[in-house]
């Protein structure tokens, strides 16, 4: 059974800068990509960013690119996001996710069957 549990949400200014980790069991998470979404009020969940099953490349949604940034330990087998220069807009809920097929490390949430609780993130302005 895997388990994802989110951390490090919290109330940050604009333009601040927050941690956010993804603490996996069940699956180690240098054998799989995961995923980071977010869903805020009255919107759609969507996709944050991935990390392949390698480590070695990494996708971001246009809104985040140059200021988000994935990375991951497998010792501590977390998955962890760097939020920096952070805008109201990225108010919401993060989750974290891996793929039911290992590999897989797009844009559909319906490909990830493993979700973490999320944790809530908002940008005061």
């Amino acid at each position: 059974q895997v388990q994802l549990v989110e951390s490090g949400g919290g109330l940050v200014q604009a333009g601040g800068s927050r941690r956010l980790a993804c603490a996996a069991s069940g699956r180690t998470v240098s054998s799989s990509a995961m995923a980071w979404f977010r869903q805020a009020p009255g919107k759609e969940r969507e996709f944050v960013g991935s990390i392949s099953k390698g480590g070695g490349s990494t996708v971001y949604t246009d809104s985040v690119k140059g200021r988000f940034t994935i990375s991951r330990d497998n010792a501590k087998n977390t998955v962890y996001l760097q939020m920096n220069s952070l805008k109201p807009d990225d108010t919401a809920v993060y989750y974290c996710a891996a793929p039911g097929l290992l590999l897989y490390s797009g844009t559909d949430p319906t490909k990830y069957d493993y979700w973490g609780q999320g944790t809530q993130v908002t940008v005061s302005s």
